[in-house]
């Protein structure tokens, strides 16, 4: 079987990156903005993985790295949900603009 050629792993990895650039900067709704953020740190996976494989095929840096991202990916959703679940029992929206007041 032939391997998928670097390029096109890193063009598939630029357009999840720039999606979630373009989602981040452009959506208002909380959820959706982590969501982008989601999509930029896989497509940063992607690239850890990809030349994991292609520069180092006996090593695994790679994988322990994207292993890394995924953990503090997840505690990162954990806690952004929290905070927009809190939002939205105070203020009944979760737009950004509606949050515009922090209380401590």
């Amino acid at each position: 079987m032939n391997q998928v050629p670097l390029s096109h792993i890193l063009f598939v990895s630029t357009a999840l990156f720039f999606i979630g650039m373009y989602g981040l900067f452009t959506r208002r709704n909380m959820i959706t903005m982590l969501m982008s953020v989601e999509l930029i740190l896989n497509s940063v996976n992607i690239n850890f993985i990809a030349f994991n494989k292609y520069l180092y095929p006996e090593k695994l840096e790679g994988v322990f790295f994207s292993l890394f991202i995924i953990a503090i990916a997840a505690a990162e959703a954990a806690v952004a949900i929290a905070i927009i679940i809190n939002l939205y029992r105070n203020l009944r929206s979760i737009d950004v603009e509606d949050a515009n007041e922090m209380k401590f």
